[in-house]
């Protein structure tokens, strides 16, 4: 099973995403839920990087097959674009998880401010 954690701030732009595990939906290599979620979160990750306005965090290192992980910040002229990734992002692991949803479920929790 692949689980999907999300965390948005206060304006529902995106935090952070973690994704963990293997769908086990097909053989290995040819597992098409697998496959989407690798594509959408590396796209996302490929998208923001760079980008001016947009600062990623990713764990160090080689991470383990079945792991992603990112966490994100903006300023002023990167809320938009981060906006508009992250509702992407969102609506297509959302897709992956209401098509497939005994290989892939996505939690969405809204980040707790003081």
């Amino acid at each position: 099973m692949i689980t999907i954690d999300v965390v948005l701030d206060a304006q529902g732009l995106l935090r952070s995403c973690t994704v963990t595990g293997h769908a086990r939906a097909g053989p290995k290599g040819s597992d098409v839920v697998c496959a989407a979620v690798s594509i959408l979160t590396k796209t996302a990750l490929k998208t923001l990087a760079g980008r001016e306005g947009i600062t990623l965090r990713v764990p160090a290192g080689v991470p383990e097959r079945g792991t992603f992980g990112m966490e994100t910040d903006y300023t002023g002229q990167g809320r938009d674009f981060l906006a508009a990734a992250g509702a992407f992002l969102l609506e297509g692991l959302g897709s992956v998880s209401e098509g497939y949803p005994d290989y892939c479920t996505m939690t969405i929790h809204k980040e707790r401010r003081s």
